[in-house]
């Protein structure tokens, strides 16, 4: 079977590993996301605390939004579960094995499936902090012992927080940019001439756009808004998988 080849692979298609994605697909990086499905988020009756939205938001009305979000910078996402990570002995960078025999070569890994750490089993050097549940440890950045796989969100021992995880995911994700030497990436869209008419080129991730793309963009943004949110999001809540439901 031929492996596919991306720059970034993530497990994980929680908050903390789509924020990841977000900025690594967006600053050119060929990146997948590999999603089981099972973000904790499904769980939650309602999000509350989440900046943006005071009323909070259903949580699956915003995972929806960050995998838009994440494809709309260009990442790709399958729906399937990580059984293997190995590293390659003949290349730099891993090999992702899924539960549906599909593999994955990347350069860079963001593990970021809350507290699953079995398919790290065949990766020297990753440590696994147990405490109950299963830790990965991680500098703050993410980074792990192993060059190239990094730790985002709860498995990297973030806060119980969407907030917190959906933050750390993108400063994983600027790591990596880093770490690839990339250019410091601002990720910023400003007003017409706000570098350039100082005599500054525009730094990496920057654009200026002029009244009309500006406004052409908040009218998009707008009917994206009014489209998600008139109704009620049709998925159900998901329940523990402990709990019955007779």
């Amino acid at each position: 079977m031929q492996t596919e080849r991306y720059d970034t692979t993530i497990v994980g298609g929680g908050v903390a590993g789509l924020s990841a994605a977000v900025f690594t697909a967006r600053h050119g990086l060929d990146t997948l996301v590999v999603d089981s499905g099972e973000s904790i988020l499904r769980r939650n009756a309602h999000l509350e605390n989440f900046p943006g939205f005071p009323a909070g938001v259903n949580a699956r009305q915003l995972l929806d939004l960050l995998g838009e979000q994440a494809e709309a910078a260009g990442c790709e996402r399958v729906e399937d579960t990580v059984v293997r990570l190995e590293e390659n002995d003949d290349e730099t960078g891993f090999t992702v094995e899924t539960e549906g025999g599909d593999r994955y070569h990347a350069e860079y890994v963001v593990a970021a499936t809350k507290n699953t750490v079995d398919y790290l089993d065949g990766v020297d050097g990753v440590g696994i902090i147990d405490r109950g549940k299963a830790f990965i440890d991680t500098d703050e950045r993410g980074r792990t012992g192993v060059e190239g796989l990094y730790a985002a969100g709860r498995l990297a021992e973030k806060p119980h927080q969407a907030i917190v995880c959906a933050g750390h995911g993108a400063e994983v994700g600027v790591a990596i940019l880093e770490d690839d030497e990339r250019p410091f990436y601002h990720d910023w869209v400003a007003p017409e001439g706000y570098f350039t008419d100082r005599g500054r080129d525009l730094p990496p991730g920057c654009e200026e756009i002029d009244d009309d793309d500006r406004r052409a963009l908040e009218l998009r943004s707008l009917e994206t808004m009014r489209d998600r949110f008139a109704e009620p999001h049709p998925d159900e809540q998901v329940t523990h998988p402990t709990l019955s439901d007779e």
